[in-house]
């Protein structure tokens, strides 16, 4: 495949993991071929082969005679997840220093737009907005490869959250959280940060494996 068509199939492989990321393709969706060859302005060979880079990245899989579906992971990759999640976002913040207020404004609009989205209960809102302020918080390192990773752990983490039975239980606690955290950045405290988000995402990791663990074991007794 050449350079051109290349850099068409990872356009369209970013496409696809923002929208999974955003919550608008749910674990073991299938992906129609017609359907998004049209929407996304591609060829087949170039969707296919951003189907191909997904599926490396461990998004999407390929059922033979069946096609194309979004993952479905299970509790192990949640916890290798947050594992990799700890030593990058932590590490990221662990190492800032003399942030200016411009930067910070990515993070304070998502904040804020999460706030919005509870008052709605509009969780889906929510956990979008959550995704994405921890995208621009790792882009705080401004480091193409790190924001890379992130938005592979991010996006596979999503899945997660698109199957949880109770997503406000799930989502108003961190809407706080990350409030709090944009106020330590805010004040130069970046240590304490670093601290207050280790403690943040042990937690959530529990709190979301509980979570997970109960909407499968309901999912198990409906296809019972």
């Amino acid at each position: 495949m050449g350079l051109v068509n290349q850099s068409a199939a990872e356009r369209a492989a970013e496409v696809l993991r923002c929208r999974i990321t955003e919550g608008e393709f749910p674990p073991g969706t299938q992906l129609s071929e017609e359907g998004l060859t049209a929407a996304l302005g591609v060829s087949r060979n170039t969707l296919r082969e951003a189907f191909r880079l997904l599926a490396h990245d461990g998004l999407l899989v390929h059922r033979l005679h069946r096609g194309v579906f979004v993952v479905e992971l299970d509790a192990y990759a949640l916890v290798d997840l947050y594992r990799m999640r700890r030593l990058l976002e932590c590490e990221v913040v662990r190492s800032l220093e003399g942030l200016d207020d411009a930067q910070l404004v990515p993070l304070r609009r998502e904040v804020e737009a999460a706030e919005a989205a509870m008052v709605r209960e509009d969780w889906l809102a929510v956990g979008t907005a959550n995704m994405h302020f921890h995208q621009h918080l790792v882009a705080l390192a401004e480091s193409r490869r790190v924001d890379k990773v992130a938005r592979q752990l991010l996006a596979e983490l999503r899945l997660v959250f698109l199957v949880v039975a109770n997503p406000r239980r799930l989502h108003v606690p961190y809407v706080e959280r990350n409030r709090r955290l944009l106020g330590l950045l805010e004040a130069g405290k970046y240590r304490r940060a670093a601290s207050d988000l280790e403690e943040y995402l042990r937690i959530s990791e529990a709190q979301v494996l509980t979570a997970y663990g109960a909407a499968a074991e309901q999912r198990g007794r409906a296809s019972g």
